[in-house]
C-alpha cells in the first residue's frame, strides 16, 4: 500500500469519527444548561441528529452496496460504539459539573480527547478494509464526501483549521 493511496482513507476515516464523535458530544452538551462555550455553541448549531441518522446518511452518501454490507457494518458498530463512550463521559461530566475543579475539568479534557483517539482508530481499522474493497470510482466518490464534510471557512470555502 503506497502512502498516496493511505492518504484518503486515513482522512475519510478520521472524519468519519470526528463526525460521530463530535455530533455525540455536541448533543449531549447541548442539553446541559452550562456548556456555552463557543466551540460548542458552533457545533451544535445545527439541527440535532442522532448516530443512525449520520450513519444512513453517510452509507446512502457512500454508495455502499449490498455486497459491502458487512464491511459497512463493522464502521458502523464503531461509530455507535464511539458515541456510546462520549455519551458515557458528557453523562459523568454533567454529573460532577457543579464540582469540579480546574483539573478535574482538564482531566475530564484529557478523557474526553483519549476516547476521541481510540474511537477513531477503530473507526480507521473498519473503515479502511471497506475502503480497500471499493471501486476505484467509489473511492473517488468517498473521497470526494469527505473532502466536502465538516466545518467551512464561510469566505473561502475551504476546511477551517480550526
Amino acid at each position: 500500500m503506497n502512502t498516496h493511496s493511505l492518504f484518503p482513507r486515513v482522512m475519510t476515516a478520521s472524519m468519519i469519527g470526528a463526525a460521530v464523535l463530535v455530533g455525540g458530544v455536541a448533543s449531549s452538551v447541548a442539553q446541559s444548561p452550562s456548556a456555552n462555550a463557543p466551540s460548542v455553541a458552533s457545533a451544535t448549531s445545527s439541527k440535532p441528529e442522532t448516530v443512525e441518522q449520520r450513519i444512513a446518511e453517510l452509507k446512502t452518501a457512500l454508495k455502499i452496496t449490498p455486497d459491502q454490507d458487512a464491511k459497512w457494518s463493522k464502521v458502523a458498530d464503531a461509530m455507535r460504539e464511539n458515541a456510546a463512550q462520549m455519551d458515557e463521559l458528557v453523562k459523568k461530566k454533567q454529573t460532577n459539573m457543579t464540582n469540579m475543579t480546574a483539573i478535574d475539568n482538564l482531566r475530564a479534557y484529557r478523557d474526553f480527547t483519549r476516547a476521541h483517539l481510540e474511537g477513531l482508530k477503530k473507526v480507521v481499522d473498519a473503515f479502511d478494509t471497506l475502503y480497500d474493497s471499493m471501486p476505484d470510482a467509489q473511492k473517488k466518490n468517498a473521497d470526494q464526501v469527505f473532502e466536502n464534510f465538516g466545518p467551512t471557512d464561510e469566505k473561502t470555502k475551504t476546511p477551517s483549521q480550526g
